[in-house]
């Protein structure tokens, strides 16, 4: 199956960047390999399900290791930055929607649990991201890759903070 997006290991991760054209999903992924991060694909992502169950994505083979910023034009990854900013798959693990903001969109504020999208019949963990024009949305990115990695190590920080609060509410400590 092909998608239209980018696809990256940040970490230990693979975070497939999913949204319309022109939100800004090559020029995150770019700063992602410049903050040490790598680059699997950029524009059309091959996603197929492996012998594991798993979601693995990778690049066309005509494409390669290329990036197509506006007002650059295309860029070859392993030229700028070395052979070690990019990957040849990666198994997928987190769905970042990088969505233009709209009046009156609401965004998920708790996150107590991950909503799951399906691809190639495996769910997988997805949030979707405000990308508001000023905002440093690697950052963002890279942050929901670690907290991924931190939930699948059975640590939940806003179920953890809901369960404080809980039992403070219930007169316990």
């Amino acid at each position: 199956m092909r998608c239209h997006g980018a696809l990256l290991e940040v970490g230990d991760l693979g975070v497939l960047l999913l949204g319309p054209s022109g939100v800004g999903k090559s020029e995150c992924a770019l700063e992602l390999v410049r903050r040490g991060h790598r680059l699997v694909a950029d524009d059309v992502v091959l996603l197929e399900r492996n012998e594991s169950g798993e979601v693995v994505g990778r690049a066309l083979p005509r494409l390669g290791h290329h990036l197509e910023i506006r007002g650059l034009g295309i860029l070859c990854v392993p030229d700028l930055f070395g052979p070690a900013s990019v990957r040849e798959s990666v198994r997928v693990d987190l769905i970042c929607r990088l969505d233009p903001p709209e009046q009156g969109r609401e965004y998920e504020r708790v996150g107590l649990e991950r909503p799951t999208e399906e691809w190639v019949e495996v769910a997988i963990p997805s949030v979707t991201l405000p990308a508001r024009p000023g905002t440093n949305i690697a950052t963002v990115v890279e942050v929901a890759a670690r907290d991924q990695a931190l939930r699948r190590a059975g640590i939940n920080a806003a179920a953890r903070l809901d369960e404080q609060l809980r039992r403070e509410m219930q007169g316990g400590r």
